[in-house]
């Protein structure tokens, strides 16, 4: 049988780290070198709306699988904003959108990319597999075939590791539910008033 106590400690320690999350996305989003640029305060306003920053499940969900897609497609891109956008216009959790991309950081690429490297190669001369729209690697200059492996790859690994996010959110929320809502907290006090409304309006 698990002690309270032990129960309520772990959720507040998982509040805070989630709290630092939020911390690390938000201080992303606030650069002093970009905050005050018209541009960007543009480009970064729909992003603070504090419903996409309300853990739920199927927010979250979709939060982390668009980081990871981002995060493993290519280094070359900011990450933590397009990430950032697609959540924000996808409504999904934007904390868990930037922070997911950071799976892929200068310590984990030389793990990361020599495994897209390898399942490229893999996908092409096994499953037959090919980048549409490319059929020969001189049509990269300069590059070669192992930059369509890459780029296969990098595609592949993006797309397993998006779908993956749902089911392993989904059992999270699943075991520990008060961790992880099915609903934002909001919306399960709307819901939760409602009935009580109606049955006082019924009564009288």
């Amino acid at each position: 049988m698990l002690c309270p106590l032990a129960g309520g400690a772990r959720f507040v320690g998982m509040k805070q780290r989630y709290l630092w999350m939020v911390r690390r996305a938000y201080r992303a989003m606030r650069h002093p070198r970009l905050r005050h640029r018209p541009w960007w305060r543009k480009l970064t306003r729909p992003l603070m709306h504090k419903s996409l920053w309300k853990p739920c499940r199927d927010s979250v969900a979709k939060g982390m699988a668009i980081g990871l897609f981002i995060g493993l497609i290519s280094p070359f891109i900011p990450q933590s904003l397009c990430a950032g956008v697609i959540a924000a216009w996808l409504r999904a959790n934007v904390p868990f959108a930037i922070v997911s991309t950071w799976l892929s950081n200068p310590f984990t690429y030389p793990f990361i990319l020599p495994a897209q490297l390898w399942l490229g190669r893999w996908l092409q001369s096994n499953i037959g597999l090919r980048v549409p729209g490319i059929d020969d690697a001189d049509q990269i200059a300069g590059l070669g075939g192992a930059a369509i492996d890459l780029m296969l790859g990098a595609a592949v690994s993006g797309i397993l590791m998006g779908m993956l996010a749902f089911p392993l959110v989904h059992l999270f929320s699943a075991i520990l539910p008060h961790h992880l809502p099915h609903l934002p907290h909001l919306h399960r006090q709307k819901q939760a008033t409602t009935p009580a409304r109606d049955g006082g309006k019924s009564s009288s």
